[in-house]
């Protein structure tokens, strides 16, 4: 009799601690390679907007004196001539 009361209450107590919430666990943050056109954009003071089109996503950078031009176009524009 004591030993089926011991085991009762031992599975009583399983299936209480089954029953509790788990453990509230953060996502992982997402890691990834910034775009090199948009830190430029940022790095001279203009603003990142992206833009829905019919052919994806396209990235247009804000300029502190309100120009708007697409971030690659901005980014190759600038950069210097690459080395040979």
């Amino acid at each position: 009799m004591m030993k089926m009361r011991g085991l009762f209450l031992a599975g009583c107590l399983v299936a209480i601690g089954g029953c509790s919430a788990p453990d509230a666990t953060e996502a992982p943050p997402k890691t990834g390679i910034a775009n090199p056109a948009s830190e430029f954009c940022v790095q001279q003071g203009g603003r990142v907007e992206i833009r829905d089109g019919a052919n994806g996503q396209t990235g247009f950078c804000h300029l502190p004196d309100g120009k708007v031009i697409e971030e690659w176009e901005y980014f190759r524009a600038n950069q210097p001539p690459a080395e040979s």
